[in-house]
C-alpha cells in the first residue's frame, strides 16, 4: 500500500494514474481539493478498488495518524503543494502554510507512525518528496544546469517555501533517521494539467481564439518534462533511490517560453486550424513581466541516469504533441475544472 499527498493535482494525478496501471499494490489518496485537486482526473479509478481517496490536509496531523494506523502504507509519496509562482505572489500565506507548515505536520505524522513499525518494515519504509528546480534560483545562459549539489537560491515566494520544505524533510532524515530520498523536477507538462500554466494555457486560449499571454520578451527559458516520464522517474527512486539522497529529474529539453507557444501554435495549425485559415500565433500577445521572474532553469539529471538508469522517453516534439492531442480530445476535463473561480482569476492575472 501507498499513501499519496496531492494525488488528485497535475503530478500526482498522473502518478497515481499510471502506477495503478502498472500495477496492483493499492493507493491511498490523500488531497485537500484546492483549486488545483481535480476529482475528474482520477474518474477512471471510481470503481477501483484498489484506489483509496481521502479529503483532507497535510497539516491535519490527527487525520493522516488515524490515515496510517488504517492502512499501514509502506511508503509514503508526497506531492502534496501550493505550486504556482503567480499565486504566490499575490497570496503567499497559503504557500507557507501548505508547503511548510504543512509538511512538518506530515513529517511528524509519518515519523511517528514509522517509529512504531516493526524492524522489518521499518528498514523498507519510505518517504519520498517531490520537490522543484525552482528552489535553485535563475541561471545566467552560460551557467552548467542544476547539479544536485547546487545552493539553493529560491526567488518566488512559492520557490522560497519548497526549499524550505526541502530543508525540513533533509533535517528529519539527519536528526531522526526517517528514510527519505527527494527529487528536484523540471517543469511538468502533459494531461490534466490546470490551464493556468504556461502550455494549457495557451492551448485553451488558442482554441478560445484569446490572446496567448507571453511574459516580457518571451526568452525565459525552461527544461520541459513529459510528465509519465516523471512519474517513471519518481517510481525508480521509490524502488532504489538512496537514504537521505536528492535525484534531479529532467527533460533534457531547454525551450525559450516564446518558442514554446510558437510550437503549440504550429501544431494546433496542424490539427485545429483557425476557421480564417491564419495561424494561432497572430493571437501570441506579450504582457508585463512577473515580478522576480527567473530567467532560466535548467536540470542536470546525470546522476539519476548514472546510478539508477533513468532516462526520459519523450522528446519534447513527441511529447508536445501528445499533450495538445489530449487536450483536444477530453474538452469536457477543461470545461469541469475551469471554473468561474479559475476565470477570475485570468481576468485578475492577466486583464481582459
Amino acid at each position: 500500500m501507498l499513501l499519496v499527498t496531492g494525488g488528485a493535482g497535475f503530478i500526482g494525478g498522473n502518478f497515481v494514474l499510471d502506477w495503478l496501471a502498472g500495477c496492483d499494490e493499492p493507493v491511498v489518496n490523500f488531497d485537500k481539493l484546492t483549486y488545483a485537486g481535480n476529482l475528474d482526473t482520477l474518474k477512471p479509478l471510481e470503481r477501483d478498488s484498489r484506489h483509496h481517496f481521502i479529503h483532507g490536509d497535510i497539516g491535519d496531523r490527527e487525520l493522516v495518524s488515524s490515515v496510517l494506523a488504517e492502512f499501514r502504507p509502506r511508503a509514503v509519496v508526497n506531492f502534496a503543494a501550493e505550486s504556482h509562482v503567480d499565486r504566490s505572489i499575490h497570496g503567499p500565506g497559503d504557500f507557507i502554510q501548505t508547503n511548510i507548515v504543512g509538511t512538518f505536520g506530515l513529517l511528524e505524522s509519518v515519523r511517528e507512525y514509522w517509529s512504531k513499525l516493526g524492524a522489518d518494515e521499518r528498514l523498507s519504509f519510505r518517504f519520498l518528496h517531490v520537490s522543484t528546480d525552482e528552489v535553485f534560483g535563475s541561471l545566467k545562459a552560460s551557467e552548467a544546469p542544476f547539479s544536485e549539489t547546487r545552493a539553493y537560491a529560491p526567488n518566488s515566494p512559492y520557490s522560497a517555501s519548497k526549499a524550505a520544505s526541502d530543508h525540513l524533510v533533509r533535517a528529519w532524515h539527519h536528526t531522526y533517521g526517517l528514510p527519505v530520498v527527494t527529487t528536484n523536477c523540471s517543469n511538468n507538462y502533459g494531461p490534466y494539467h490546470f490551464p493556468e500554466k504556461l502550455i494549457p494555457l495557451v492551448i485553451l486560449s488558442a482554441l478560445a481564439g484569446k490572446p496567448l499571454p507571453v511574459y516580457g520578451d518571451g526568452q525565459q527559458i525552461r527544461d520541459w518534462l513529459y510528465v509519465k516520464d516523471h512519474c517513471s522517474a519518481i517510481r525508480v527512486v521509490l524502488a532504489n533511490g538512496q537514504l537521505g539522497e536528492t535525484y534531479n529529474v529532467g527533460g533534457w529539453n531547454e525551450k525559450a517560453n516564446l518558442d514554446v507557444v510558437r510550437t503549440i501554435c504550429r501544431i494546433l495549425d496542424e490539427l485545429s486550424p483557425r476557421l480564417d485559415g491564419q495561424s494561432y500565433s497572430e493571437q501570441i500577445s506579450f504582457v508585463q513581466d512577473r515580478p522576480g521572474h527567473d530567467r532560466r532553469y535548467a536540470i542536470d539529471a546525470r546522476k539519476l541516469a548514472r546510478e539508477l538508469g533513468w532516462k526520459p522517453v519523450e522528446t519534447f516534439d513527441t511529447g508536445i504533441r501528445k499533450t495538445i492531442e489530449w487536450y483536444l480530445a477530453n474538452d469536457g476535463w477543461v470545461e469541469n475544472v475551469t471554473s468561474g473561480q479559475y476565470r477570475d482569476w485570468m481576468k485578475h492575472q492577466y486583464g481582459k
